[in-house]
């Protein structure tokens, strides 16, 4: 288009025949400098000036988009990689899950659900490639290798899930990760009961069976059914009506100190109710009794809606423990 506004412009104002006309246009957008063939009436003169600076514009956005098609594929990818890895260099508080399969799909599925960043380490090229999970970022590599857990950020990680098929792949993530970072939190899966043990040893926070749990549960689905639907609607998950959320007391007001939480009137000020309390020595209080007294740092169990939620945490001076690690 351009070409032709300039070849008609020509033969518009100076009477070019069509050959010197585009000639004329060519040499104007390339600005080879070549000469009027010519000499420039006043009129042509300024659509000549018109006419080369719009096609320095044109001309140079053609070049670069054309550069841009051919650099794209072939520097795209390693761009992208080096700004993900700057990512989660700068990660911290995020949750590690080795391996991509049944369980850690899943794991990683209620994890964004929970709002949490993600890090997956996993050793199938096809899933780094495909990967679609909006909220967590993917590793290719084997996590039984060092390296690769410390490109995840395991030694700034506030928990990590193995859910490798081979028992002695997760056994071999527990110890080498509780050696990059001895406060870590490490879940693990287990196939057995002997696998559990030797992950305790291991030094592993939790083990979990995945046939006991899932045995477990379909039995209290025909024993209890209503118990289990009732329950799975008390998750603290964000997009549910009615959340049951963990708060620790970190800053809890002098005037509430050793007092009683029958006197704190929690109830009817925010809506909400203490369903569980967990002493300073670990133990779990469920329906804590109304003489149970507040102390800094202590941790509540409450339940309600998620204004209820914030007004409780607010009146206590708490954090949700899901929310704390984001804070800063």
């Amino acid at each position: 288009m351009l070409t032709l506004v300039g070849t008609a412009g020509f033969m518009f104002f100076e009477h070019f025949s069509f050959l010197d006309a585009l000639f004329m246009t060519v040499i104007s957008m390339s600005t080879v400098g070549y000469g009027t063939l010519h000499p420039l009436s006043p009129w042509g003169k300024i659509f000549t000036i018109l006419f080369i600076v719009v096609s320095l514009g044109v001309v140079g956005y053609f070049i670069s988009q054309i550069t841009q098609h051919f650099l794209k594929r072939q520097f795209g990818f390693f761009f992208g990689q080096y700004n993900k890895n700057l990512k989660r260099k700068k990660m911290k508080n995020h949750v590690i899950v080795c391996g991509y399969g049944r369980n850690g799909s899943q794991v990683v599925k209620e994890l964004i659900a929970y709002k949490e960043k993600v890090v997956v380490i996993d050793n199938h090229h096809e899933l780094i490639v495909n990967q679609n999970f909006a909220g967590s970022e993917f590793i290719e590599g084997d996590a039984t290798v060092d390296e690769v857990l410390i490109r995840a950020g395991v030694q700034k990680a506030s928990a990590l899930i193995t859910a490798l098929p081979v028992d002695a792949d997760n056994l071999y993530v527990v110890l080498s990760a509780r050696a990059l970072n001895p406060d870590l939190k490490i879940i693990s899966r287990a196939s057995n009961e002997s696998a559990e043990k030797k992950l305790r040893m291991a030094g592993v926070t939790n083990a979990v069976t995945p046939e006991r749990v899932g045995g477990t549960h379909m039995a209290t689905l025909v024993a209890q059914p209503d118990v289990v639907e009732f329950l799975e609607c008390l998750n603290s998950r964000g997009d549910s009506p009615v959340q049951l959320m963990e708060i620790i007391c970190d800053n809890l007001p002098q005037d509430l100190v050793n007092k009683p939480i029958k006197e704190i009137g929690y109830r009817k000020i925010t809506g909400a109710n203490i369903l569980g309390f967990k002493t300073a020595g670990g133990e779990y209080i469920v329906n804590p009794s109304p003489d149970t007294q507040l102390y800094p740092n202590s941790k509540l169990f409450v339940l309600g809606t998620s204004d209820q939620i914030t007004d409780f945490t607010r009146l206590v001076g708490g954090t949700v423990l899901s929310q704390e690690k984001y804070a800063e």
